[in-house]
């Protein structure tokens, strides 16, 4: 019987090994747009980035609604839905810091400043999701 996680249970969840997530934002026509993404728990905040070119980053920059859907696709399966807004930050120190410290979450420390740097040059950005709620179930199958 699936059961609600606690926030000690879905933070934990959302930051165990490289799970990617699924992001959605809203298109200029108001269709949803979905893409998978690297990320960091920051406090009370979803941190990742993207290119401000990318439709990720010209969704955002329009309108900073976004879900982020994080899953294991293993029995008994859980998952986590996080949503809120996005603010852009495109301070180049703190996209680097931020990029090497995701990057050292998926690709591991030895290629996290190959990353860090690959990721804050001009045009690329850092995005802040406040996170306003959260739906978070696990053992769906049990």
């Amino acid at each position: 019987m699936a059961e609600k996680m606690t926030d000690a249970q879905w933070r934990e969840f959302v930051t165990y090994g490289t799970r990617t997530g699924k992001l959605s934002t809203v298109r200029a026509d108001g269709s949803p747009h979905v893409a998978p993404i690297w990320f960091l728990l920051d406090g009370d905040e979803v941190v990742f980035n993207t290119g401000e070119r990318s439709v990720k980053g010209r969704n955002l920059a329009r309108d900073g609604r976004v879900a982020l859907c994080v899953d294991d696709d293993r029995p008994p399966y859980s998952f986590v839905v996080l949503r809120g807004r996005a603010r852009i930050v495109k301070d180049l120190d703190e996209v680097r810091h931020w990029a090497t410290r995701i990057a050292a979450r998926y690709m591991g420390e030895e290629r996290a400043e190959e990353f860090g740097a690959r990721n804050a040059v001009p045009g690329e950005l850092l995005v802040r999701v406040t996170i306003d709620k959260v739906l978070a179930e696990r053992d769906l199958a049990d």
